[in-house]
């Protein structure tokens, strides 16, 4: 077994690795409680919520502070243009309103949810189009967009009183699990088009997939008064997705870049969200603790794939939309806040719910 000390402090090496990387790919000496990542886009607004949910459940005031000056730094400096994964850094900082009395927090969150809804371009169905800095992919849906901007504007609606706004979240989890939910497989597809109406390489892509095993369970603890309707919808895809992942997963406990390729490399940052998902799936009872050990798999492999400076190793590049299977094959490896949050995430899982982990 795995004593708590250990996975506290394996936890504390992760958040540290997470402070050093100013960059994709990029270390720099420091660490501690200080996060010197230079860009706000997805890559470390995920990283900002596992640093913040570690935060929290430490009790680590010295690192809510520091969640407090990154950004005050980057509203200082000028936020870049909106977009999907430009929202990403919103969701730690709606849960951070929970904790400091800072108006102008408050009053970016409420301006920029009221802008996803009322301005970000949509889709045909009114899905939340998956516009990003580099393109504004006119038509497309893609399954990242539920944890970039879905469980955000949801959070938001709940704190700041919008019912509207968690309906329309809601809405959103509805309309991209009809156009990227397999119904054969229960796994998602990468993206949808309704330029030409097809899921472009039919990519079962790991890390994708995984951010839905997160985002489900994760929507329906933030936001418990979800419409009973469909809660019970979103139960059911996510329980079909988690059966086919148990199906898939490797005897070392990994899963890989495409989930059906076992050719494919192997994937530390959709492995651990795929145990984190599972494990607040089971905590939720959306699944049976049946899963509990497909969970233990995972994270023993994870804890196996986490270097002496605490940076988590194979995970995958940010990836755009593949045309092609052999796309998916050729990322190659980063070190990521993404992936350092995933791993936190899961770790902080095992420590609130007081548990140990299985090695294998």
């Amino acid at each position: 077994m795995l004593a708590v000390d250990q996975i506290s402090d394996t936890l504390g090496k992760v958040a540290d690795g997470l402070c050093r990387l100013k960059g994709i790919g990029e270390t720099v000496a420091g660490g501690g409680a200080r996060i010197q990542f230079e860009e706000w886009d997805w890559e470390v607004g995920v990283g900002l919520y596992g640093f913040y949910k570690q935060a929290v459940l430490t009790g680590n005031a010295a690192a809510i502070d520091a969640l407090v000056d990154w950004y005050d730094w980057q509203i200082g400096r000028g936020l870049p243009p909106r977009q999907i994964n430009s929202t990403a850094p919103m969701l730690p900082l709606v849960m951070l309103i929970d904790h400091v009395d800072r108006p102008a927090f408050r009053a970016l969150v409420a301006d920029w949810a009221d802008w996803l809804v009322q301005s970000l371009p949509k889709t045909e169905d009114g899905g939340f189009q998956h516009v990003v800095k580099e393109r504004l992919n006119d038509g497309e849906l893609w399954d990242d967009t539920l944890f970039m901007a879905g469980l955000f504007l949801a959070r938001a609606g709940r704190a700041l009183g919008r019912r509207d706004w968690i309906e329309e979240a809601t809405y959103q989890f509805l309309v991209h699990s009809r156009y990227l939910s397999d119904p054969a497989t229960g796994l998602w597809y990468h993206g949808w088009t309704f330029n030409g109406r097809h899921n472009f390489a039919k990519a079962f892509w790991g890390r994708g997939n995984a951010w839905i095993t997160v985002a489900i369970p994760e929507l329906l603890e933030l936001v418990p008064d979800v419409p009973e309707p469909a809660r019970r919808y979103l139960k059911r895809v996510y329980s079909a997705q988690v059966a086919s992942l148990a199906a898939l997963q490797r005897p070392d406990g990994m899963w890989t870049t495409l989930l059906v390729d076992p050719t494919s490399p192997v994937e530390a940052s959709a492995t651990a969200g795929f145990a984190y998902g599972i494990l607040r799936g089971i905590d939720g009872g959306l699944i049976p603790a049946d899963y509990r050990d497909t969970a233990d798999r995972a994270i023993a492999a994870v804890l196996q794939r986490i270097d002496a400076d605490g940076i988590v190793l194979e995970v995958s590049d940010g990836t755009a939309m593949g045309h092609s299977l052999e796309f998916y094959k050729a990322i190659g490896n980063v070190a990521a806040p993404y992936g350092q949050a995933l791993v936190m995430l899961l770790l902080v899982e095992l420590l609130r719910a007081g548990d140990a982990v299985r090695r294998r």
